[in-house]
């Protein structure tokens, strides 16, 4: 076995060692015991041991030669390194030296190219001063201009140059005299100059040729017309730029691609933007504006599309504001774009609260007055205090002495309420209250919310709810009826509660946020609380009316119809119709009970109203003791459900007192 298997990777001690010894003792000794000599396999692994003893002192050998070698080369590096630290350090010193003679020269020459500039300058300008002399000669003569600048319409730019300080020239000329033929010969040709430079101007954006529309640009920048140039630049950017059906959609994209090609012409870019977003919005958007709101037969219509234009307005700024910052173009101050809307709406919006209560006024009357003509029903001025109250009175007595009731019109049960036209009313309302806060001022908005409020009670709650109700009242018989009495006021009770319902929901919903944070809230809540009571007043004075008639009339029966013998029959099935003050036997009693039972159920399942309820179960529990005898009266009433019910009938008693 070769002492070489220690190189080879993986090296397992333990394999190494079995495959020693199955070479030694061979395949037949591991099978027979008998055949096993261990003094060879020792002599093997002796063996074996001295040869890696040997490998071992060989291994030792060639890493002490390595150490040996390591040593002698970091010996050389770290001489290298002491060699190169010495040259750099040499190096260094002269960087100082060469440093300090390249300021020394530097300085040299920027005094040589001061003296050189003293001496330049004022030749370069006695030179530019006798050009321009030499110009100014030819228009002191009355001949014509001859020198090719002032010529050649290839030489614009230096044309443009040389009268623009010819400009400035003529305007220190003293007055009168031959200069005056100067000065305006000069002006001529400095207008013609300038027309021709805004001509080449807007040949070259039509061109796309922005090197050229630079140029142009920045000689314009000296004469009186730089302005006239930034608007020829804008008006030949909104040529085609309008392709959609709103004007609004085609805006920002204009502005974000006409910002890229200002910064490339003009070096005030943000001032040239601010003039086109200015032109935008105070011609293009105010003519659309204008066009849109131009008839103002139909308010409603007007105050819908002022809305429009005015949320689309509104939010052009914020997506404008947002390109602001997206693609760094500045315009103007922070209140540049509020004021140019502004300016648009401003004659909209100082009136927009009298065109909208006007409308208000005009939709509400039209919908109650066509309610009223469906119904057939011309409405009526409502009498109410204490002579209407008197008068009534005394009719209801005549009408017991003579024993004819009073005519009571009840309009053949016409509650005169619609859902219908409450929504209408508070649909249009809530239109309004949304346009109020968006059109309106911060400092006008919970002034003209109440205004708008105010006009939804008049229509709504005064003029249609309140008014129902008065109706309703009139309507009710008198207390002591002689016919069976027609009662309609609960459906008028009914449905009054289900419109205030909704008014006071449009009140919390849609008003309450306009006047929250203002002093009005206050006053705002009392109101509403106040037309609540008002309501309620009205209500309980005709329930209370309504529950007189009914009782009136059910003492009427019992003292015209009731026999007190009803309870007495002669035969076992007479009827039975009611209780007190009347004989009854056993017949009769089991009659009573029977009958107040059908009461009970009626008013427990059609009525439902929990005191009702409990004054029948009582009565009912009462009645049971006409069927007891005399001598277990004691006991029975000694039971929890009669305690109950005498307790219960008592407590009414003292609140009916």
């Amino acid at each position: 076995m070769s002492v070489e298997e220690l190189e080879q990777e993986p090296f397992s001690v333990h394999e190494f060692v079995e495959r020693l010894a199955w070479k030694t003792m061979g395949a037949t000794a591991r099978n027979t015991p008998e055949e096993f000599d261990p003094v060879i396999l020792h002599t093997a692994f002796e063996k074996m041991i001295r040869d890696l003893k040997e490998k071992n002192n060989q291994v030792q050998r060639k890493i002490d030669k390595l150490a040996s070698e390591c040593k002698d080369e970091e010996k050389r590096h770290w001489n290298r390194v002491a060699e190169l630290q010495k040259k750099n350090q040499s190096l260094y010193t002269g960087f100082q030296t060469l440093d300090e003679r390249i300021s020394y020269v530097a300085t040299k020459v920027v005094y040589l190219g001061d003296q050189l500039e003293g001496v330049n300058t004022p030749r370069a300008r006695a030179v530019e001063a006798q050009r321009l002399m030499h110009y100014l000669g030819e228009f002191l003569t009355d001949e014509p201009l001859k020198s090719p600048v002032l010529v050649d319409p290839f030489q614009l730019h230096l044309t443009a140059d040389v009268i623009q300080k010819l400009h400035l020239i003529a305007l220190e000329l003293p007055v009168g005299g031959r200069f005056d033929i100067a000065r305006q010969r000069i002006a001529e040709k400095y207008d013609a100059v300038e027309k021709e430079l805004i001509g080449e101007f807007r040949l070259g954006q039509q061109a796309g040729d922005r090197r050229q529309m630079r140029k142009i640009t920045n000689l314009l920048q000296h004469f009186k017309s730089y302005g006239q140039c930034i608007d020829v630049f804008i008006t030949e950017c909104q040529k085609g730029a309008f392709k959609h059906n709103s004007i609004f959609d085609d805006i920002v994209p204009l502005c974000i691609e006409t910002n890229k090609l200002a910064k490339a012409v003009f070096s005030n870019s943000d001032t040239v933007m601010s003039k086109l977003v200015q032109n935008l919005f105070q011609g293009s958007i105010q003519g659309h504006v204008a066009s849109r709101l131009e008839n103002q037969s139909e308010p409603e219509v007007y105050l819908n599309n002022l809305y429009d234009l005015y949320i689309r307005t509104t939010k052009l700024t914020v997506e404008l504001s947002k390109a602001c910052v997206e693609h760094e173009f500045k315009l103007g101050d922070s209140t540049f774009l509020n004021k140019l809307t502004r300016s648009i709406f401003a004659q909209h919006l100082d009136r927009y609260i009298e065109v909208e209560l006007q409308s208000l006024r005009a939709q509400f009357t039209m919908v109650l007055q066509h309610y009223y003509e469906k119904k057939d029903h011309v409405k009526r001025q409502i009498q109410t205090g204490g002579i209407y109250e008197l008068k009534r009175d005394i009719q209801a007595k005549i009408g017991t002495v003579t024993k004819a009731g009073p005519t009571i019109e009840n309009f053949g049960g016409e509650t005169f309420l619609s859902q219908e036209v409450a929504i209408n009313i508070l649909q249009d309302t809530r239109n309004a209250f949304k346009r109020c806060s968006t059109l309106s001022s911060s400092s006008d908005l919970a002034s003209n919310a109440i205004k708008i409020f105010e006009v939804l009670v008049q229509y709504l709650v005064l003029e249609h709810i309140d008014y129902a109700v008065e109706i309703g009242i009139q309507g009710i018989p008198p207390a002591e009826p002689k016919f069976e009495p027609e009662i309609f006021f609960f459906d008028v009770v009914s449905q009054a509660n289900t419109l205030f319902h909704l008014f006071e929901k449009q009140f919390t919903d849609s008003f309450i946020p306009l006047v929250m944070s203002s002093q009005h809230h206050g006053f705002c809540m009392k109101r509403k609380r106040e037309l609540r009571e008002a309501m309620e007043g009205k209500i309980d004075n005709g329930l209370d009316r309504s529950i007189n008639a009914i009782i009136g009339w059910v003492r009427y029966i019992f003292a015209t119809e009731q026999k007190k013998t009803d309870f007495r029959p002669e035969s076992e099935d007479a009827p039975m119709h009611l209780l007190s003050p009347f004989s009854y036997n056993s017949i009769g009693a089991m009659l009573v009970i029977c009958d107040v039972n059908e009461y009970r159920k009626l008013v427990k399942e059609e009525m439902r109203v929990p005191l009702v309820t409990q004054l029948f179960e009582s009565l009912h529990a009462l009645c049971n003791l006409l069927v007891v005898v005399p001598e277990n009266i004691k006991v029975v009433s000694s039971g929890e459900q009669l305690v109950g019910a005498l307790v219960c009938s008592g407590k009414i008693c003292q609140a009916s007192v």
